[in-house]
This record gives C-alpha cells, structure tokens and sequence, in this order.
C-alpha cells in the first residue's frame, strides 16, 4: 500500500467542465492536478511528466480512450502510474475491456462528488477498506448507553480497489451499511454476502438491504448448510409469509447462493479460506488474503477455558494458524471472565482467551466483537482496558481496539 497522502494527476478529458469539477475535487483533498484535453497531445506528453496517476476519459474526439489506454500501457516510464478510466460509458463490456487493457479502475459519470476522491485513494493506496456497520450481538441495543459503540448487531464491509464488495453477515448493522451504499449513488453492485451462521442475530436484516431491490446490481450468499438445508433454503425460510410480508421473489438484483464448507476460494486475485467454529449449528469463520495483507473474522465462537472438560487443544492450535499473523482480527468477545463464569456453553468467548488466541497467533491488531446485549458502551469501555492488560501481561505486540459503528479500517 503506498504511504503517499498528496498524488499528482493528469487529467485527459475533452469536457472543460468535467475536467474543471475533477481538478476541484482532487485539490480540496491536497492533491495536484493539470488538464490535457487532446487524446493526441496525451499520448505524447504523459510519458514525460510520469504522474501518479492518469484519469481517462474513453469517448475522446480523434482517438479513442481504449487506444491512448494502450499506447500508455506500453511506456516504460509510467510503469509506477495508475491509470484510471472515467467514463459516462457505463455498460459492463467497457468496463471488463478497460480492465484486460491494464486500467487499474473504472468509474463512472456522473461521479458522486461526496465519495469520488476516496475511491481513487483507495485504488491508488491498493487496499481494503474495512467498515464496521454492527458491533453487537444476540439483540440490537438501542438507547443513551449505546451511543458510543452502536447498538446494531453483526455486520462488516470490505471495499476493494476495483470495488468488488463483501459483506460479513446481515444482522441490523446492514441497513446501516445499505444508506451507506445508497448514498454513494453506486450503480451495478457486485457483493458477496458471507453469513458466518444463521442465528437470527445474523441473517434477519437481510430483507431491509436496499440493493437487493435494484436491477442491475448482482449478489451471491455464501455460507454453510445445515443438514438438507441448503443457504437458500434458510434464507428464504426467514421470509416465507408467515414471519415476513416479502419473499426472495421481490428482489430485482440478481441473487445467488453458495453453499460453502471448510475450503479456500479464490475471487480474482482474493483469497477466502473457512474454518468452522466452536459455536452451536455450524458456523464459519472466515479470512480474507489480498496482496500480502489479511483480514479475519471469526464470529461467533466459543474458546474454554483450559480446566473446563470441553477444552480442545488441537481446535485452539487450527484456530491460532488460522488466524497467524493477520493484519486484522475481528473476533467474538462477548464477555467479561466474571461474566462468562455463568455463560460457560453459550458458544461465546470472554476476553481474557480471546487475547490469549490473539497472541499465540502473533495477530497485529485485535477488534473485540459482538459485545453481549446487556454491555453498556462503559462495560465495553472496560473490556477494552481489560484486554489490554492482558496482552500487556503476556508482553504480547498484538494492538487491541474496539471498534464503533460507522468507523472503518484500512488494511
């Protein structure tokens, strides 16, 4: 991921006021920008100034943007300049003929001026945004003692550089992550919903994710089946008519379902790996691998204590590798060791053996999770500083925090 936090930009567009609203945007955010407006004069000059990164509109007059895209491509001296295709043209063809020519990203008009600048950032910076949409678990928490943290169950994003989008469970933190994405005006969405397990903490919000609704967009649901329930089977169960006045049939994106086991996937250049969990049903935790960074999510799941009878050495040592050296990990940490006391069996962990996991996986930094509906964000304020201690006793290197609603993490 590249440290640099001011980029220099050329920007090729015939449209004076389009180039105008870009060159704004980009020196609001600190960087600097010049305007060539020839496809012709592009093609010659670029190569000399070496920018960072090239925004490139595709329908130019006397030769087109696939062409200079080529012709830049081939140049030695822009081989540390992104190139980046801004185009009204918004079908998909274009899109995938941009990309196999050597864009690094495709945006499209009109752009949204609110959330353009930190799409090229995160093209450009090569890495996973992360965002925390739910942070609780078993129930939503609303009222003045979960200001802070959310009240919101499970849910997690991960935006990449080319916009491919994952979503970690679909608990009450979704429809917050879907105002999110409708702000942003994005148009054709490809996601992938991975469901960790489907207690209702974790699937229920589903049906009040807005792009479900909009043609064009496109998801899959990935997860594991129960027995002879299949995923979409449980999906579709929670919104037969009995329990929900909408069905699977009222969504206009295009929607399929994977059912998954413990196994690796590969999407694009990303990597997912599972494992199952220590958690009543079956349940999947999941890790993400993207140009030599990580990131883990592993909810919910249940580590003993090493008296308890139930304790599995073997399970913590698959566990620990797992999780080895992720850059992230967001884990279950339900309780306080007074409160898990009582909670033995429930299928959640208690903060001191979340650290202890957290070490013997040598992870770089620790997000505790799916905080117990009772915590006030002043217990959650104390699990954090417990945690810390514990990793301070075992003169751990792991970084311990503890995320809010709405805030996100680049990895």
């Amino acid at each position: 991921m590249s440290n640099k936090t001011s980029y220099h930009f050329v920007i090729v567009e015939d449209d004076h006021v389009m180039a105008g609203l870009l060159a704004k945007l980009l020196g609001n955010a600190g960087h600097t920008s010049e305007h060539i407006v020839s496809a012709s004069e592009a093609i010659q000059r670029i190569p000399e100034l070496q920018p960072d990164c090239v925004l490139l509109d595709l329908m130019m007059p006397e030769i087109d943007g696939f062409t200079v895209l080529h012709e830049l491509k081939k140049e030695v001296k822009l081989k540390n300049t992104s190139l980046i295709v801004v185009s009204a043209k918004a079908y998909d063809f274009d899109r995938k003929q941009a990309l196999r020519t050597g864009a690094d990203g495709f945006l499209t008009k009109p752009i949204n001026p609110e959330t353009f600048v930190e799409r090229l950032e995160r093209i450009l910076g090569d890495y996973m945004s992360v965002g925390f949409w739910g942070c609780r678990g078993t129930l939503p928490v609303p009222g003045e003692q979960s200001l802070k943290y959310g009240g919101n169950t499970s849910c997690i994003s991960i935006e990449f550089p080319n916009d491919q989008l994952f979503i970690f469970d679909a608990g009450t933190g979704i429809k917050r992550l879907s105002d999110y994405l409708l702000t942003q005006k994005r148009k054709k969405i490809e996601g992938k919903i991975f469901i960790s397990h489907p207690h209702w903490d974790h699937i229920n919000a589903l049906p009040f994710f807005a792009p479900l609704y909009m043609q064009g967009n496109e998801f899959e649901v990935l997860g594991a089946r129960h027995g002879e329930l299949t995923m979409r089977e449980i999906v579709s169960a929670q919104m037969d008519g009995v329990y929900f006045p909408i069905t699977l049939n009222e969504f206009a994106a295009r929607l399929y379902f994977h059912d998954l086991s413990e196994e690796e996937l590969q999407v694009g250049n990303i990597q997912i790996n599972t494992m199952l969990l220590s958690h009543p049903g079956v349940c999947l935790g999941y890790r993400v691998n993207y140009k030599g960074r990580s990131f883990c999510y592993i909810t919910d799941n249940e580590l003993y204590f090493e008296d308890n009878i139930h304790f599995n050495e073997r399970y913590e040592q698959r566990l620990a590798d797992f999780i080895r050296g992720c850059d992230a990990l967001v884990i279950d940490t339900s309780y306080t060791d007074e409160e898990y006391q009582a909670k033995v069996g429930w299928g959640h962990s208690c903060v001191s053996r979340v650290t202890d996991i957290a070490h013997k996986g040598e992870v770089k930094n620790l997000y505790l999770f799916h905080h117990e509906p009772n915590q006030s964000d002043s217990d959650i304020d104390r699990k954090l500083v417990m945690a810390q201690d514990f990793l301070s006793d075992l003169n751990s290197e792991t970084i311990c925090h503890c995320p809010k609603e709405g805030d996100k993490l680049i990895v």
